[in-house]
């Protein structure tokens, strides 16, 4: 029915469609972890809830879990039993993406009387009340648990949901007006749908859905048959809360022609905090790991999920079992890409890159009342450096694999009544290799002695790792720098729930990321211009590159982008 040109004009359409409901977010989202950080994902699916199309930024762990969920949740009632209007909401972290501050808004997209496609969005939820703190030993201390309802019926408000929602918050008129942007960005998909089909003279998406998926597939397929038959294994182990086990994470990926099997088996069992890791979380990266090796160019749609399958032993860390705590999913989850690169490096030594310094992201909560008693409430979330591939030096500073944004000083010092004293670029920080690993940031935070009300404190709940384990190197490169988390000049926990007083001073140094390649082999220009552009120094150099008649450093060149691009598939949404 559709040729190839229609199918492309197609295809950049469905693409430009959930584009605008996610700029619809940026314009309407209250708190800065959606606006700026742009924590969320918006896509839509056919009307059987396979996904069609999702944000050119969505987050890979919400994107990948939501693609999972979404089918089971309109699967929940007959597609009969929909109406107009109907609006539903849920934070459950064993459908969506592994923690209650993921909420998903999701509703039915109706054309010429029926179902068409489910329009869908997770933001990622600054507040959702709760202990907010990684060292939590369930769920039900992390915050409101809510499943699957209907905020509206028929397009009449459901205000007991909303009341529940503003009554188990901090922030409560943030928290409503985010859940109206994701209302907003529902509605942007499900209008320019319905005028697509209405253009085109289509009663559904069915068949297009199945032509754009089936090409996807049979895509992601040719890429797979390219890589040799065989079992390819990597072991990861990943820091825990201090004075216990570090969890061990095992993988076997098993490639037969164009199917591939990721075999968790072996990884330690659940934690008792909240590193804990749902399937579907635990699928997200998996996936995201392997589409940015074998097609990072594809189509993120059913399509391309098609040939992998995942096998994660339930009861382990890595597919837990309620009602285990789960909020700092990311501090154990987001290590999985990075151990899926390690298994499959041997095979595919070009495609990959090492341990990154922004794995896992650090996330800080930071919560409080200002002198007025007025509460605030916000999430910071902070990247390290990335690791080198066999092609380029690691990028500095990236939130990766999540795919999240920095939050700009300005933003942070509007929204807290904290003070940003200093952010920088880590000299040395980035693992040494023939290529880079990319440097680390530190941030340094102050608490004015006016910030708080008479008899309070400000709460910072960390997730975030790498402070005894740093990003491992590949091919010969070195590990780059660990992080840092200092109050006061003092180690502080990164672990639990930090109270801070006015006059406090926060350093938060970001790790670096690791090398590739042996550092007696990088280029003489590349170290000359490292050294003059501040990211490594003379000392360093002479220790860490100073092999094989490269002891010394010549006079530098014109000074180097101090941000290089990412390796092509590493940076890519998932």
């Amino acid at each position: 029915m559709f040729d190839p040109i229609t199918i492309e004009i197609l295809w950049r359409r469905l693409l430009s469609i959930v584009d605008e409901a996610d700029s619809a977010v940026a314009r309407t989202a209250f708190s800065s972890l959606l606006r700026d950080a742009h924590d969320y994902t918006c896509m839509f699916t056919d009307r059987r809830g396979r996904e069609l199309a999702q944000g050119t930024f969505a987050t890979p762990g919400q994107s990948g879990a939501l693609a999972l969920g979404i089918q089971k949740l309109v699967r929940r009632q007959p597609l009969e039993a929909y109406r107009p209007g109907d609006v539903f909401l849920t934070n459950d972290p064993w459908i969506l993406a592994g923690h209650l501050n993921d909420v998903c808004v999701y509703a039915p997209v109706f054309h010429r009387g029926k179902v068409v496609a489910f329009s869908a969005s997770v933001f990622h939820h600054s507040d959702i009340g709760g202990r907010v703190a990684s060292d939590n030993h369930e769920v039900f201390e992390e915050g409101l648990f809510l499943p699957p309802v209907k905020l509206y019926d028929a397009g009449v408000a459901n205000e007991a949901v909303f009341d529940i929602l503003r009554w188990n918050v901090r922030t409560p008129d943030e928290v409503i007006g985010d859940v109206r942007s994701q209302i907003a960005a529902n509605h942007v998909c499900s209008e320019k749908i319905r005028r697509l089909l209405e253009e085109y003279d289509l009663d559904g998406l069915e068949e297009l859905a199945d032509e754009i998926c089936d090409r996807t597939e049979r895509s992601m397929r040719a890429a797979i048959e390219k890589v040799p038959d065989g079992t390819y294994r990597a072991e990861g182990v990943i820091e825990q809360v201090e004075g216990r086990p570090d969890v061990v994470i095992r993988c076997a990926i098993h490639v037969r022609g164009s199917d591939i099997v990721v075999d968790l088996a072996g990884s330690s069992p659940h934690v008792d905090w909240g590193g804990n890791v749902v399937y579907h979380f635990t699928y997200a990266y998996v996936f995201m790991a392997l589409k940015s090796v074998f097609d990072p160019d594809l189509p993120n749609n059913d399509g391309c999920t098609r040939p992998i399958r995942l096998e994660a032993p339930a009861g382990s860390v890595v597919n837990c079992t309620f009602p285990v705590a789960v909020a700092a999913r990311m501090q154990i989850g987001h290590f999985l890409t990075e151990i899926v690169y390690r298994a499959l490096a041997p095979v595919l030594p070009d495609r990959v890159i090492a341990g990154s310094g922004g794995t896992p992201a650090t996330m800080n909560v930071l919560y409080g009342r200002r002198r007025d008693g007025r509460p605030w409430h916000t999430v910071v979330i902070r990247g390290g450096g990335m690791g080198a591939s066999a092609r380029r030096d690691g990028a500095h500073v990236y939130i990766f694999p999540a795919n999240g944004a920095n939050t700009p000083v300005e933003i942070l010092e509007n929204d807290t009544p904290l003070i940003v004293e200093r952010r920088e670029l880590l000299p040395d920080s980035g693992g040494p290799g023939r290529f880079r690993g990319g440097l680390g940031r530190c941030e340094v935070l102050r608490v004015p002695e006016d910030a708080c009300a008479p008899g309070t404190s400000v709460s910072l709940a960390m997730q975030a790792g790498r402070f005894r384990l740093p990003p491992e190197g590949l091919e010969g490169g070195r590990p780059g720098a660990l992080a840092r988390f200092l109050v006061n000049d003092r180690p502080g926990n990164p672990y639990g729930l930090t109270r801070l007083r006015p006059g406090d001073v926060v350093t938060l140094d970001a790790a670096g990321g690791g090398g590739f390649g042996d550092p007696r082999e990088r280029d003489r220009d590349r170290l000359a211009a490292d050294v003059a552009d501040g990211y490594v120094t003379p000392e360093a150099a002479r220790r860490d590159y100073g092999r094989g008649g490269r002891s010394s450093v010549p006079p530098p060149p014109s000074k180097r982008s101090s941000n290089p691009p990412a390796p092509p598939g590493a940076s890519g949404n998932g």
